[in-house]
């Protein structure tokens, strides 16, 4: 089957729900984040001041096109599913999933949290701008849509057996 992509606004919960799908499912776990950050020796922070955005989002290609062949639970950073490329690259190795949660608990999450630069650099009003225009490609870029309103480990637990039906 692939690897399995979370995907959703920051703050969903794709890292945390993604721990549990992966105990679940007997697979390895990947955050993409965490990965980049190794794989550079930087924070995603110090990426984004040093080499900018678009070198940042380069790098999400090519660390999607790694982990794609990979039989993993791979939470993707918020912007990472969003071109088509990248989600074409989920699409055609795996399965992609949205974490549908609310703004507002994202934003709860998020507000204060420094290793977000966009997230740190933005209002509420600017996160809600853009939390409504990636929405919708959220959904158009995924083969699953999940709940992210309940427990971790009960969304983790949804999303498991949803695959099992595919």
């Amino acid at each position: 089957m692939g690897a399995i992509f979370l995907c959703g606004f920051m703050g969903c919960g794709k890292s945390t729900v993604g721990r549990q799908l992966a105990k679940l499912t007997g697979r390895g776990f990947v955050d993409l984040d965490e990965y980049i950050e190794q794989k550079e020796l930087m924070s995603i922070p110090e990426i984004f001041e040093k080499k900018g955005e678009g070198y940042f989002r380069e790098l999400e290609t090519a660390a999607l096109n790694y982990l794609a062949g990979k039989e993993s639970v791979v939470a993707t950073g918020g912007g990472a599913l969003l071109s088509e490329k990248n989600a074409a690259i989920a699409r055609a190795n795996g399965m992609t999933v949205f974490i549908d949660t609310p703004f507002e608990i994202c934003y709860d999450r998020i507000k204060n949290d420094e290793h977000r630069p966009i997230a740190a650099s933005s209002t509420r009003e600017q996160l809600l701008a853009r939390f409504e225009d990636r929405y919708p490609k959220y959904k158009a870029h995924s083969d699953i849509l999940t709940d992210g309103c309940k427990e971790p480990l009960q969304i983790a637990k949804d999303i498991a057996e949803q695959i099992k039906k595919l």
